[in-house]
């Protein structure tokens, strides 16, 4: 697994995760509706060389939303096109999402593309960055545009309006030059 290649010595301007289990992997936590009252449970697990993002959605108490991430990453990806995934999903539409240095009433924004999956199969799909909207705590925003040379985190969401069983297993995660 390569964290990504460094542009100048000093942020990667790559990302390249493979999931095969170097120790130098960074470690995807969960972040779901329970921050604000949900019930909803996802999960992120490596095993196999994949990664697996499963659980179940929930609309008990304002739920329905479930997300995996890396935080604390420092890349610079200015002059890429997006990130390029192989994925094997459940039939179920899921988000790809980066948040950077900006920030809407204290918290970090969100700049996300969504992306279908056929149930069963592997697929290889793009999401460019010119296609990312920002959003705050599921909200719209009209600006400002990704800063793409202060990526912080990257993410993958599911909040598709179904509740019920998900699972998304990634073979590899890359920018797209």
């Amino acid at each position: 697994m390569a964290v990504g290649a460094a542009g100048d010595g000093k942020r990667p301007t790559t990302v390249d995760l493979k999931f095969d289990g170097d120790t130098g992997e960074p470690i995807w936590t969960a972040q779901n509706d329970n921050v604000m009252g949900g019930v909803s449970k996802g999960d992120a697990v490596i095993r196999g060389g994949l990664l697996h993002f499963t659980g179940s959605l929930s609309f008990e108490n304002n739920g329905g939303f479930a997300q995996v991430r890396i935080c604390d990453l420092a890349y610079d990806l200015t002059g890429k096109k997006g990130v390029r995934m192989k994925i094997m999903g459940d039939g179920r539409t899921y988000q790809f999402r980066i948040a950077t240095d900006a920030r809407h009433r204290g918290s970090r924004i969100a700049y996300s593309a969504e992306f279908p999956t056929k149930a069963g199969e592997w697929a290889e799909v793009v999401v460019a960055f010119a296609d990312l909207k920002p959003s705050h705590r599921g909200k719209k925003l009209d600006g400002p545009p990704a800063d793409l040379s202060q990526v912080e985190e990257l993410s993958l969401f599911i909040g598709d309006k179904r509740e019920g069983a998900f699972s998304l297993a990634v073979d590899w995660i890359r920018t797209e030059p």
